[in-house]
């Protein structure tokens, strides 16, 4: 898959630095823990779907405390007409579970730039999941961003919710908020691009900042992304908090990447939506459960 990824672009800038395993994930992420034996720094690149094939491999790699960097790209349902069979929707999840584990979403190119040369330098299971969409460049070439931080893109004194998003549905989360202003609504827009270590402290800190308000959407499966990165760290948080986690419920089918991000409810309107919701008070639980796609009885 070097032409999707964009990786043989390396291999005719690099030929002797460029290892083709076609079909065989398992001997690439093998190959890339042999090298690291020899101090190399090895990337492998291939579809996130297709990651998940050498599960064994990677949980391996870090119990031998391997320093391997992975690319996961073609991620989620936003890879739009290729279908699920392609799309990689529980790789955070995966990647997350692993020991000493880190795990990045950016997204735009020079975020993910910046990234991925902090990658280099990084111990451990490294992984950065990319989206196959064009997406805005929201970040000036020159800006700087710390794994285990988060970027807010938004915010105000008196915000009245937090939107969470990482990769894809940043655009959405940025143009929610846009929407939800001539609701008179204030939202914090958070882009989460470290999932794994995640920025507690900036969580914790917008959700007491809006009332604990939160919404977190995700180009995911609902378990083990974004959203549940989010509320393992505001687990044990005092205040009351709310969280509407959007994330993939149901079954993709082929679609362009717009339709997808609708049909799977975690667009730019099902953001503004759920964040009209946590405007109610009280919220109930039937009210978040009839709101999801895929949720309904």
């Amino acid at each position: 898959v070097s032409n999707s990824t964009y990786a043989e672009l390396f291999a005719k800038a690099h030929p002797e630095r460029y290892f083709e395993m076609f079909i065989a994930e398992q001997q690439m992420v093998a190959a890339a823990v042999g090298l690291q034996t020899r101090g190399w720094r090895p990337f492998v690149s291939t579809f996130a779907a297709f990651l998940s094939r050498a599960s064994d491999f990677i949980r391996m790699a870090a119990v031998s405390r391997a320093n391997i960097c992975l690319c996961g790209s073609h991620a989620g349902v936003s890879i739009g007409e290729d279908g699920p069979s392609q799309m990689g929707l529980e790789d955070m999840a995966a990647l997350r579970a692993v020991h000493g584990s880190t795990v990045l979403y950016p997204c735009d190119a020079n975020q993910t730039a910046h990234l991925v040369a902090q990658m280099a330098d990084r111990d451990g299971i490294v992984y950065l999941r990319t989206t196959r969409e064009a997406t805005p460049v929201i970040y000036a070439a020159d800006e700087q961003f710390e794994i285990g931080r988060c970027r807010i893109l938004k915010s105000s004194d008196h915000d009245d919710v937090t939107i969470v998003a990482a990769g894809i549905t940043v655009n959405e989360a940025l143009a929610a908020a846009e929407t939800l202003e001539q609701d008179q609504i204030s939202a914090r827009v958070i882009d989460a691009y470290s999932v794994k270590p995640i920025d507690v402290s900036a969580l914790r800190a917008a959700a007491q900042a809006t009332g604990g308000r939160l919404v977190t959407v995700e180009d995911h499966w609902p378990e083990g992304g974004l959203g549940d990165a989010v509320l393992e760290a505001l687990a044990d948080v005092p205040e009351r908090t709310t969280v509407v986690k959007l994330a993939v419920r149901v079954m993709p089918g082929s679609a362009t990447s717009a339709e997808q991000l609708r049909l799977a409810g975690i667009d730019a309107d099902h953001i503004v939506e759920a964040a009209r919701l946590l405007r109610r008070e009280p919220v109930e639980g039937d009210d978040v459960l009839n709101f999801l796609p895929g949720m309904q009885e």
